[in-house]
């Protein structure tokens, strides 16, 4: 079981790392599109999902115009942000059970999943050791494609670090 400070606290970093990292993605956008970072931004902002960002980041780098190497590097970064968004989303989707002494004990998840004859909802993982380490793992991984994206975002011809 895990102090609930000592979770609360991780969560929050992979919170703040991700919300970080994600909005990188309105550089990549206005650099695929040709546009300026404030036309990125509007269609970043409208686009009111991860998974919606992700997916025309990636529409857009498989477009013809758009150079092997930075399709390929594009793909390669939103791919990592796609498998970190798994335990991102579960954290912020979450019940936590408490236990006796108050410390979280497990997650629930709030997702129905849906049989012939039945609805259940709710996975239940323990909050362990273990867990806590790959939640410590997935702050280092989702900090790390944040510095890969800068890597790449600096490297584009047009990009003028007075524009952040």
């Amino acid at each position: 079981m895990a102090a609930a400070q000592d979770v609360l606290l991780l969560v929050g970093r992979l919170n703040y790392v991700w919300t970080n990292t994600e909005s990188l993605l309105i550089y990549v956008i206005a650099h695929l599109l040709g546009v300026e970072k404030d036309a990125a931004i509007v269609v970043f902002l409208t686009l009111n999902t991860t998974r919606a960002r992700i997916d025309l980041t990636e529409r857009l780098a498989k477009l013809p115009r758009i150079p092997v190497a930075t399709r390929d590097d594009v793909l390669a970064i939103t791919e990592r942000l796609k498998q970190q968004s798994k335990m991102r989303n579960k954290y912020n989707h979450c019940i936590y059970s408490v236990d006796e002494q108050g410390e979280i004990s497990s997650t629930q998840l709030m997702r129905l999943v849906e049989g012939e004859k039945d609805v259940r909802y709710g996975k239940v993982e323990q909050l362990d050791a273990r867990e806590m380490a790959r939640l410590d793992n997935a702050v280092r991984e989702i900090t790390d494609i944040s510095k890969r994206l800068w890597t790449f975002i600096r490297s584009r011809p047009n990009f003028d670090e007075r524009s952040i």
